[in-house]
């Protein structure tokens, strides 16, 4: 690819797919890029502004964001079908999106994500349509706080009162869309630290928001249902909530999130330490977990799960599968733990592709079945990339 990728979509399962990445060291150009499984590379289109995750439709269209707060949907080949400019201040930035059935979900950030944030000014999500006006517009705010964490080489302890400098989207799985809610994640750039608010699709209401935290990987699991997971400061664990708020239950795990039509929950662990005790987990109703087997390496492709429940993931050099009896075997393997890595797109006759820092991999004869169709089979929550259900 021309540059560091930064994100992956396909509209069918066949192909094409659809690259973002950097255009070579330019940081503030983006390159979309057409690939097919089988030929290569069909085409490219070049942007101005930094790079983000491309949503494939139903309809073969790809859309990108790019300068000035632009999204334009491009054709299978290769052309501008239209270029849309939701509302919006001068001085905002765009964070993230997703596209709807009859426009977008926008978070909104009150200046550049990597500088201070002026006095009086506040994150939002809006909800917009395909002609960029807007139904309605919410604020994002995230407040002093201080949080209680603790790390392996200090006892747990409250931290003094912190107030956010800079302000992003999550990092993480940032903007969620499921039935007639809206998850939303906004944080601090210095420490990590964010608020998670949940919102009425339809009005913008907010129905709750959770308390600081570090929060992490995120997961649809059904309409208005998610699961928000929460690592550092000494927290390593992944929680559900419906559709009021309510927090159902909570796992002593986190990690890249997989939910099976069945509504299994399976979790590739990332954990912070000097060791890594990390597992390939399932996350049982009870709130218990079942020990899959022990990882190694730390920097992991968000995973892809096939209707057989075998999950499929890259780690520490190797293209690993993880089958229903949490059985692992190497499919690929190469002297390369890159720690810029995509999510796994598991395509057509098992072939599995991701990316690694500047290079695209296309994987064949695995023997993997099609994608699952639960709410979340792999990392976005579709081969779009566009986590929407």
């Amino acid at each position: 690819m021309p540059g560091q990728v930064w994100g992956l979509a396909a509209t069918a399962s066949s192909g094409p797919i659809f690259v973002t990445s950097y255009a070579g060291h330019d940081l503030d150009g983006t390159v979309l890029t057409a690939v097919d499984p089988a030929d290569g590379v069909v085409w490219q289109r070049s942007f101005a502004g930094h790079p983000g995750p491309p949503r494939g439709t139903s309809s073969g269209t790809v859309w990108v964001a790019h300068a000035g707060g632009t999204f334009t949907e491009v054709g299978v080949d290769g052309s501008d079908l239209r270029s849309v400019v939701p509302e919006h201040e001068p001085h905002e930035h765009m964070g993230a999106f997703v596209v709807l059935p009859d426009g977008f979900c926008v978070i909104w950030l009150p200046g550049h994500p990597y500088r201070v944030v002026p006095p009086g000014r506040t994150a939002r999500v809006a909800r917009h349509t395909w002609a960029g006006g807007t139904v309605w517009s919410t604020p994002l705010v995230l407040a002093e706080f201080a949080f209680a964490g603790a790390d392996a080489g200090w006892q747990a302890q409250p931290m003094e009162p912190w107030r956010p400098r800079t302000l992003g989207a999550g990092s993480r799985e940032p903007l969620l869309v499921s039935g007639d809610r809206v998850l939303a994640e906004i944080a601090d750039g210095s420490s990590g630290i964010g608020v998670c608010t949940l919102l009425d699709a339809a009005t913008g209401r907010i129905v709750t928001t959770t308390p600081p935290g570090p929060y992490c990987h995120k997961a649809i699991t059904g309409p208005g249902s998610f699961l928000i997971g929460r690592q550092g400061y000494g927290e390593f664990t992944t929680t559900s909530y419906d559709a009021t708020g309510q927090a159902l239950r909570t796992w002593a795990g986190h990690g890249m999130m997989l939910v099976d039509r069945h509504g299994t929950v399976r979790s590739a662990e990332l954990e912070n330490g000097s060791v890594s005790r990390s597992r390939f987990r399932v996350l049982n109703p009870d709130g218990s977990v079942s020990d899959g087997p022990l990882l190694s390496g730390y920097h992991t492709t968000a995973p892809a799960l096939d209707v057989d429940g075998t999950a499929v993931f890259w780690r520490d050099g190797q293209l690993l599968a993880v089958d229903a009896e949490r059985r692992i075997r190497t499919l690929f393997a190469e002297d390369d733990d890159r720690g810029v890595m995509s999510r796994i797109l598991l395509l057509d006759h098992g072939q599995v592709v991701f990316a690694l820092h500047d290079e695209l991999f296309v994987v064949g004869g695995t023997g993997l079945a099609r994608l699952d169709t639960g709410p979340w089979p792999c990392g976005d929550g579709n081969l779009g990339g566009n986590p929407v259900r």
